[in-house]
């Protein structure tokens, strides 16, 4: 872990984690454009064929609950989470649990991931992947298709209302789908004007790494129905995710609730068992909330 990591960890909640994670993000990719330029990067990246709608039929489609598992080595708030961290492995393991799809961390200085960790995980799987990390160029995106991801994670506080659009519209010439990351009403509005097709509602705040379940309910109940609701962190148990399926959220992104436990495979494969008896009480209210939604935006559309 480098100094700026240690510095964060031991200073709680002071520091504005977002800030510094983006400026070190930054000086890392300088470093390594130098070493690949962009042009080599995209001939890289012509080779492989993201399937972004893969992943959104994933997240709409597959058999529910519909879980993105994560794969990460290192959390900022909790340090290492795994000290026997093999994301092939892992990823395997979830792909036979029947995750939706799965998210790789590849933030190399706060949460010790590697696009490598991603190359190896799309070796070993066919499951529609995420790339998860803090996107803030078009060279990234390049990255992330040449490295195997379908998608990757844009996060709305991490960018201006332009570099948002712009960085949208070369995933999607791409072929990655996106997944826009909010954290309260103003930034879901932003999303929203930015035309994203799948938001992701943290309840984690990356300023100051505070959870605040509220969040995920607040906002996932004014996400529109013809947007894919992906809720994100502070998700442990089936009634987390029925209460949330009851909000309207589609998809579910845990990472620290099965990467921690001896077999994140096995884990992974309880919570879906377990969430699958209450399935029926939690479709009823899906298919309510979504009517709900439907009649506000058809009333707003009448005003």
């Amino acid at each position: 872990m480098t100094a700026a990591a240690r510095a964060i960890s031991g200073t709680g909640s002071s520091a504005d984690l977002l800030e510094t994670i983006v400026a070190a993000t930054r000086h890392t990719i300088a470093a390594r454009e130098s070493r690949t330029p962009t042009e080599e990067l995209a001939r890289r990246a012509s080779r492989r064929q993201a399937r972004g709608r893969t992943f959104r039929d994933a997240l709409r489609a597959s058999a529910a609950p519909r879980i993105i598992a994560e794969c990460k080595r290192r959390s900022p708030s909790k340090g290492i989470l795994r000290k026997d961290y093999d994301p092939a492995a892992h990823a395997s393991a979830y792909a036979r649990a029947g995750a939706a799809a799965i998210s790789v961390l590849t933030e190399p200085t706060f949460f010790d991931g590697s696009l490598e960790h991603l190359e190896q995980v799309r070796a070993a799987v066919d499951v529609p992947l995420l790339r998860k990390d803090f996107i803030v160029t078009e060279y990234q995106l390049l990255e992330a298709v040449a490295s195997g991801a379908d998608a990757v994670l844009l996060i709305v506080a991490a960018l201006s209302d332009s570099e948002l659009g712009r960085l949208a519209t070369t995933a999607s010439n791409l072929g990655l789908a996106a997944v826009v990351e909010v954290h309260d009403r103003e930034e879901l509005d932003r999303a929203l004007n930015a035309d994203a097709d799948i938001v992701g509602v943290n309840s984690r705040n990356l300023r100051t790494l505070t959870v605040d379940a509220n969040v995920l309910d607040e906002l996932g109940a004014l996400i529109p129905s013809g947007v894919l609701g992906v809720a994100e962190s502070g998700i442990r148990t089936p009634a987390d995710i029925e209460r949330l399926s009851a909000v309207g959220y589609s998809a579910f992104l845990v990472g620290e609730r099965l990467i921690a436990e001896p077999d994140p495979g096995a884990a992974l494969k309880a919570l879906r068992a377990l969430t699958a008896v209450r399935a029926p009480k939690a479709a009823r209210a899906l298919k309510a909330a979504r009517a709900l939604k439907a009649d506000r935006a058809l009333k707003a559309d009448r005003e």
